[in-house]
């Protein structure tokens, strides 16, 4: 019997967790795992990972792997690496207009080479 449990975390919780119970850990991107696993480890795998790109797909936003307050660049960031694939800005951008998770921190801003980029954070009560 298997069972398997799936989260996403970020890392700095993970990597305290298992410091406490494991010596070494090599983090390898899903993508480029080795292959075969152990007994039924890929099909388990797949279907974790299937169903946290669906959850994603279908409008659920990571934004518990983000700092309290982000830029949408970095939510984009988060979301392509967690389904694997690029997304497109402008799509992308008018998703999360109607989104309830998010909010804009009023006033506050990012600098940088471009236009000062908004700051947002999660709504509360917001829930992955």
């Amino acid at each position: 019997m298997s069972v398997l449990f799936y989260a996403l975390l970020p890392r700095d919780q993970v990597n305290a967790v298992i410091r406490s119970r494991v010596e070494a850990v090599k983090w390898t991107p899903v993508q480029a795992r080795p292959s075969p696993l152990a007994f039924d480890h890929d099909e388990l795998l797949a279907e974790a990972v299937t169903k946290l790109r669906t959850k994603v797909e279908s409008h659920a936003l990571p934004l518990h792997l983000l700092p309290p307050k982000f830029t949408l660049t970095e939510l984009q960031r988060i979301c392509e690496a967690v389904l694997g694939r690029e997304l497109d800005k402008g799509v992308f951008r008018r998703r999360l207009r109607t989104s309830p998770d998010l909010e804009e921190v009023d006033g506050e801003f990012v600098l940088g080479a471009q236009r000062p980029a908004q700051l947002y954070r999660a709504s509360s009560g917001f829930v992955f």
